[in-house]
């Protein structure tokens, strides 16, 4: 177990004994044949390729179909490390509602001067079509992805926070099944929390939240965009496990004031719909009038209380980059209490200082744009090139309101199986919450994300990251 550094080892105490969380499991690797163990990860590989575990690249020349690398190695987390977490993402989560209700309301958070005006105004994610309008409960957010990173042995950062519509589900299920058949054994030695009810809870929580003119049992459905979508392996295995209809905007239609989709039996309608289209493409007589996506027509059923849309539209506002900045600031306007889970230290590049500071530094920084995601669009300062800074450095100039910088994290190392044994390699987390008007329900795990060359720190599938089962042990 080689390859130490500088970072905080989640395997490793500083007396190279194992921590407390990883103790059982470090024991039981002990005993354990490497040749056996990566002929396990070779038998994980395919046990993914035939449940067909894929996920689709944009922009590639080659096969747009590609199987997320998976390690089988777990990541280890101790029931006091989870109860933390546990706090402060029910907190944040409470806050970004009560913050998406607020500024489709009264904007109390502006007229307090908490939130500058044109943040929310200028910004493409806020929809004026929602004002005064209020969802089934209350509830914007009924699924949300925070990304946690880690730095010590108790410190963790929210890196960013998933409103819209938070993927990676169906890898923290996956995983874990896939690790039950591999290593039985393993979990009749460690008492580990079960994830494997995740879509009952799903379905749960989306049916408490269903709109006034549901009669008897909510009917759900997933939307999707359509094989062609990067998360359709998702979309495909959340309605089939939750028992919901999988649907694209074709099957769906306004039938007497309701949303219905088309049955061999006509058209029946749906209560709850789990979209996984974007806001834009929702409704091409609201939103994009070129849409092939959506249903022409759902926001009006929708603000008549005729469907819930899950998530809401508009919540896009919540998890903008330029907004997280402000997240402790939102948590404690909205709680009364100063965020339990911290921010990574954010410039805004619209802030003429904070834009000179930025550009000082660039090198040593991480630079995102405000509205990206999937690992795109940013620059790592310390891995990138000089040719690569200069032409970052073009942009930032060009349109500095359109980016954030952070500093570089020393984020914190978990083991993964390589030809010579156990290596260290950088991590992220995201658990999933899922909020009803009873309450907020995390999934005790969460999809850990693996940059699997040694160094790096880009997690994200699309740029060469991995997969692994994230454990939370029982007391």
């Amino acid at each position: 177990m080689s390859e130490t550094g500088t970072f905080f080892n989640e395997l490793h105490g500083p007396s190279g004994d194992p921590r407390r969380p990883y103790k059982e499991y470090s024991k039981w690797f002990e005993g354990e044949d490497l040749s056996r163990l990566r002929k396990k990860s070779q038998e994980a590989e395919q046990f993914f390729r035939r449940t067909g575990i894929t996920f689709n690249v944009y922009g590639q020349d080659e096969a747009d179909e590609r199987l997320i690398p998976f390690d089988i190695v777990p990541r280890v987390l101790s029931a006091r490390e989870w109860d933390k977490l546990t706090r402060g993402i029910d907190q944040r989560v409470r806050a970004i509602n009560a913050f998406l209700h607020d500024i489709y309301h009264r904007q109390e958070i502006l007229r307090a001067g908490r939130i500058p005006v044109e943040l929310i105004a200028n910004n493409d994610a806020f929809l004026p079509q929602m004002i005064g309008v209020s969802p089934p409960g209350n509830v914007y957010t009924h699924i949300v992805g925070t990304d946690l990173v880690r730095t010590g042995e108790d410190q963790f950062y929210v890196l960013e926070d998933n409103a819209r519509t938070p993927s990676g589900v169906s890898y923290m299920l996956e995983n874990r099944e896939t690790m039950l058949q591999m290593f039985p054994e393993l979990f009749s030695k460690i008492r580990v929390r079960p994830v494997q009810d995740y879509p009952t809870r799903l379905s749960r929580s989306l049916s408490a939240c269903a709109p006034p003119a549901t009669s008897g049992r909510p009917v759900l459905a997933v939307l999707t965009p359509g094989i062609h979508n990067s998360a359709y392996f998702e979309h495909s295995f959340l309605a089939d496990n939750m028992g919901a209809e999988l649907v694209d905007g074709t099957d769906l239609r306004v039938v007497d004031g309701r949303i219905a989709m088309r049955t061999t039996e006509g058209y029946k309608a749906i209560d709850v719909l789990y979209r996984r289209v974007d806001d834009d493409f929702l409704d091409p007589l609201n939103f994009r009038p070129d849409s092939m996506l959506g249903v022409p027509g759902i926001l009006d059923v929708y603000r008549a209380g005729g469907i819930t849309i899950a998530n809401a539209p508009g919540t896009g506002i919540a998890d903008d980059k330029a907004i997280y900045s402000y997240m402790p600031d939102i948590v404690e306007f909205y709680t009364g209490e100063k965020a339990l889970l911290e921010n990574v230290p954010t410039w805004r590049c619209s802030d003429p200082d904070s834009l000179a500071y930025v550009l000082d530094n660039l090198k040593e920084l991480v630079v995102k744009e405000v509205h990206g995601s999937g690992g795109y669009g940013m620059l790592v300062g310390p891995a990138a090139s000089k040719k690569e800074l200069a032409a970052f450095r073009d942009k930032l100039e060009a349109r500095p309101a359109n980016y954030i910088a952070q500093p570089t994290l020393a984020l914190s190392t978990v083991p993964i199986l390589t030809k010579a044994g156990l290596a260290p390699r950088h991590v992220d987390l995201r658990p999933f919450a899922l909020v009803s008007p009873q309450g907020i329900d995390l999934t005790p795990g969460g999809l850990t994300r693996v940059a699997l060359k040694k160094g790096s720190l880009v997690v994200n599938s699309s740029q060469g990251g991995g997969t692994k089962d994230t454990w939370v042990l029982e007391e």
